[in-house]
């Protein structure tokens, strides 16, 4: 089933880079401009749960990577099948500097919270989301607090350290 799915991907778009490091996984990796169309042809087949959008960020190599996990629903609790047990995992990478991305809620409805929280909290806009507001944090950042120069101990001593202590005095 591996196999077969990797000779689709690679006959189907150019530029794509498939391996199968496990049994249960499969990952891509491609450019941006092709993530839509791939994750249109691995819904098509079968594998209809976005389960996961993350980030990372290699600092060193100036870009974000875009991580998306798909797996496919469970139709029969008594048979497990091979395409149910496989997670795929499509990578794509952008640039740091002006981060953008087109939203992918038009294939997968539940992306919108996973763009919002990678918008927020790494400063990645989704050209198209119906709304980027804020979904965790209380504050807004010069930095993202997930990249990777932001400074922690900076940010403490700024926001924190102008808290007035307590006195705990025995009464």
């Amino acid at each position: 089933m591996n196999k077969a799915i990797k000779e689709k991907l690679e006959a189907t778009f150019k530029d794509i880079q498939v391996s199968i490091p496990e049994d249960s996984k499969i990952t891509i990796t491609a450019e941006s401009d092709s993530v839509p169309a791939i994750l249109t042809f691995l819904k098509d087949a079968g594998f209809n749960h976005l389960a996961l959008i993350s980030a990372v960020d290699w600092i060193e190599e100036n870009c974000f990577e875009l991580c998306f996990i798909l797996t496919s629903y469970i139709q029969n609790d008594d048979e497990v099948t091979s395409r149910q047990r496989l997670h795929i995992i499509l990578k794509t990478p952008i640039p740091r500097e002006k981060p953008q991305f087109k939203t992918v809620i038009g294939i997968f409805p539940n992306a919108e919270p996973y763009e919002r929280e990678m918008h927020e909290l790494f400063g990645i806009k989704f050209e198209g989301h119906p709304r980027l507001t804020p979904l965790l944090l209380e504050r807004e950042y010069k930095i993202p607090p997930f990249r990777k120069d932001f400074d922690t101990r900076k940010y403490v001593e700024e926001v924190f350290d102008k808290i007035p202590l307590v006195d705990n005095k025995d009464k």
